[in-house]
C-alpha cells in the first residue's frame, strides 16, 4: 500500500487532492491506475485516509475517500532528540533512522565541539534538506505525522526549550550505573514528553554537561562501551520504543 502526505486543506469531505512532486511519482514512476487504493495522511492528526484514485489532472491526482483508520502508529509519548550537529552524512542518517524509531522532533544543537559550523544561510539550506529526509523516512515507514527538524540552536536555547518536558536525559560517559538508568527509563509513562540530548563527535564539554544537570536533565549511561554520536541517540530511541510500546 503506497502512502502519501498532503496538507489538511487538501482533504475536502469525500475528496482528497494530491499535488506537488507526488503527482509525477504516482503517474509516471509508480504508474498507478484509476481505481487503485492508496493511503493518505495529513501529517497532523495521525489518521490514515484510505482512498481510491478517481482521476488524473495535469498538476493533481483526485481521489475519493473510502474509509478512515483511526488507530495510529505513533509512540504514546513525544520524543525530542537534541542532536549535537555531526558531519553532514551522519546527521542525515540520524534523522532518517530516528524518524523510523518514532521521534517527534529533531533539534540540531550547535555545541562547542561541533566539527560543522553553520552560518544562517547554510543552516537554512541544511534544515530544508534534513526536513525532506524526515518526510521521505516518514513515508517509507508509514508514520502518521512528519517529524519536524528545527533550526539549529545553541546549547543554552536547547536546554531552555527542554525545560517544559517531563523527562530529560543526557547520556554521559561518567554515568556508569546501568541499574539507575534502567529505573529512569522504566519510570517513563505513556504521554510524558521526553528530551534526549546527544553530543557530537567530540561529545559535550564539561560546562555544557553542568548546564544540563543544573536544568535537571538526568545523566544516563549507554553501557560500558563508548558509542559514536550516530549510534547513541538511536540506542536511546530504541530503548524508549521498546519500553513505551
Amino acid at each position: 500500500m503506497y502512502q502519501f502526505f498532503v496538507d489538511p486543506s487538501q482533504i475536502q469531505d469525500k475528496k482528497i487532492i494530491i499535488t506537488g512532486g507526488d503527482v509525477n511519482h504516482i503517474k509516471n514512476v509508480l504508474r498507478l491506475k484509476i481505481g487503485e487504493e492508496i493511503a493518505v495522511k495529513n501529517g497532523v492528526d495521525g489518521k490514515e485516509y484510505r482512498c481510491g484514485i478517481e482521476a488524473f489532472a495535469q498538476d493533481r491526482v483526485i481521489c475519493t475517500l473510502r474509509f478512515v483508520r483511526e488507530e495510529g502508529v505513533e509512540l504514546p509519548s513525544k520524543i525530542y532528540l537534541f542532536q549535537g550537529i555531526p558531519k553532514a552524512d551522519k546527521m542525515e542518517m540520524i534523522i532518517q533512522k530516528s524518524v523510523e524509531l518514532g521521534v517527534f522532533e529533531v533539534i540540531p544543537v550547535a555545541v562547542k565541539r561541533c566539527v560543522v559550523k553553520l552560518d544562517e544561510k547554510k543552516a537554512s539550506a541544511k534544515v530544508k534538506r534534513w526536513q525532506g529526509i524526515a518526510e521521505a523516512a516518514a513515508k517509507q515507514c508509514k508514520r502518521g505525522i512528519i517529524p519536524v527538524v528545527r533550526e539549529p540552536v545553541p546549547m543554552a536555547e536547547a536546554v531552555a526549550y527542554a525545560r517544559g518536558m517531563e523527562v530529560k536525559l543526557i547520556p554521559y560517559e561518567l554515568a556508569d550505573d546501568m541499574g539507575h538508568t534502567k529505573k529512569i527509563i522504566e519510570a517513563i509513562r505513556p504521554g510524558e514528553s521526553v528530551a534526549v540530548f546527544i553530543g557530537p563527535e567530540g561529545g559535550f564539554e564539561e560546562s555544557e554537561v553542568a548546564e544540563a544537570l543544573a536544568a535537571e536533565i538526568l545523566p544516563v549511561t549507554l553501557g560500558k562501551r563508548i558509542l559514536r554520536t550516530e549510534t547513541a541517540g538511536l540506542t536511546v530511541l530504541s530503548w524508549l520504543m521498546y519500553h513505551l510500546e
